[in-house]
């Protein structure tokens, strides 16, 4: 899991960009917990602005008991996401980066949500069927 970016995203997702240090424990430590998926997802991220530092480049200040993310980090942070971008960029090219032209592409179907009770329902039938069939035969 790349930390710079992980902060980058959690800090976005709050309101004014702003989070107080245990809301960003908090949220690193779901993250890093969440399995592979979110670690490939960072890494990916982080290697389109391969020399990234939050705090060097100014996107991301601390105040007043916790970080918040600058203009300039919503920029590099929509740099990093857009899909129109193939090759990584130099820290000397963070400075001068400007918001990039990204065509709307359609946003593939979320899956549908699993079915828990339906699941536990057919287990449990599966099972009955089995020790029925279990039952008649050792008979």
């Amino acid at each position: 899991m790349n930390f710079h970016v992980t902060v980058l995203k959690i800090l976005v997702a709050y309101p004014d960009g702003f989070a107080v240090m245990e809301d960003l424990k908090r949220d690193m430590a779901i993250l890093a917990t969440s399995g592979r998926d979110w670690a490939d997802r960072t890494r990916r991220l982080a290697a389109r602005v391969p020399d990234l530092d939050i705090w060097s480049q100014g996107l991301v200040e601390c105040i007043s008991g916790g970080w918040r993310l600058t203009s300039k980090g919503r920029e590099v942070l929509e740099f990093m996401e857009a899909r129109s971008s193939p090759e990584p960029i130099q820290a000397a090219t963070v400075n001068e980066i400007t918001p990039p032209v990204v065509e709307q592409v359609p946003v593939p179907p979320l899956r549908q949500p699993v079915d828990r009770a339906k699941r536990r329902r057919e287990r449990r039938e599966r099972r009955r069927e089995a020790s029925e069939r279990a039952r008649a035969n050792a008979s």
